[in-house]
């Protein structure tokens, strides 16, 4: 299926590796131009490297904390109207919630739920304007069925859920859709981290953990990143201009829920 997109432009946040990689590959792929931000030089550049001449397409890196006000702004002057905005974010530690100040919850709240609105703040009403936009939030499976360990991201990552609940009706009828991926389990280093701190939480090996967590997914297997930018390339598609507000789970099933 052709998506529609080619010749677009796209930022995606938090790039160099795991989801945001995948995503901005994916897009890529469908001939989309983009500007991947992340924090770390090497693996941007790598990353960078890697999709420009596996796709062609025309990829800039900015070195950027999309957390902070300068990290935003540096990676809007390398693209100032996107038609395409992919937030993410690295994930808070996991933890035990006594053991979190407010300084830590201003940290998650800025990383997981402010960051986002303030890329759609300045990218949405240039898209409405020209009658296209596509917005993508990468939060979590834990927005829809909570980790204890996770208690930073479930809080700021439900917030921005419920913030684009209300936005995202208000712009789809300039074609401009607003939507959510909510990742399970995937092969990344942050899904190693997860495991690393429930093996030590619970007096296990990381290995013991992680052979638990994949025969307890009804796939048998962790998500591998390609299949996650494959589905945000189809949320950012041509055809899905009738998809907004919607939270889209991609976790093999783990979820046992109806709704």
């Amino acid at each position: 299926m052709d998506l529609g997109l080619k010749g677009k432009t796209a930022i995606v946040c938090a790039a160099s590796k795991g989801l945001g990689r995948a995503c901005a590959h994916s897009l890529a792929r469908e001939g989309v131009d983009v500007v991947i931000a992340a924090r770390t030089e090497g693996p941007l550049m790598d990353t960078a490297r890697f999709i420009a001449e596996d796709t062609g397409v025309k990829v800039i890196p900015v070195i950027a904390d999309v957390a902070t006000e300068e990290g935003r702004a540096a990676v809007l002057a390398a693209c100032p109207t996107p038609d395409i905005l992919v937030n993410n974010a690295g994930g808070p530690p996991p933890g035990d919630f006594r053991d979190w100040d407010r300084d830590d919850w201003i940290k998650a709240i800025d990383a997981n739920m402010l960051s986002a609105i303030f890329m759609i703040k300045a990218t949405v009403d240039p898209m409405m304007d020209k009658g296209f936009g596509r917005i993508v939030n990468i939060t979590s499976a834990a927005v829809k069925a909570p980790n204890d360990i996770l208690g930073l991201s479930n809080g700021a990552r439900s917030g921005l859920t419920g913030f684009i609940a209300g936005l995202s009706r208000k712009t789809v009828c300039r074609n401009v859709t607003i939507n959510n991926i909510l990742p399970g389990p995937f092969d990344t280093d942050r899904l190693h981290a997860t495991i690393e701190a429930g093996a030590k939480q619970q007096g296990k090996t990381a290995e013991e953990v992680a052979n638990a967590r994949r025969t307890q997914n009804p796939a048998g297997r962790f998500g591998q990143p390609e299949e996650f930018g494959d589905l945000c390339a189809y949320i950012c598609s041509a055809q899905a201009g009738y998809l907004t507000g919607q939270n889209f789970l991609i976790d093999g099933g783990a979820y046992p829920g109806t709704f």
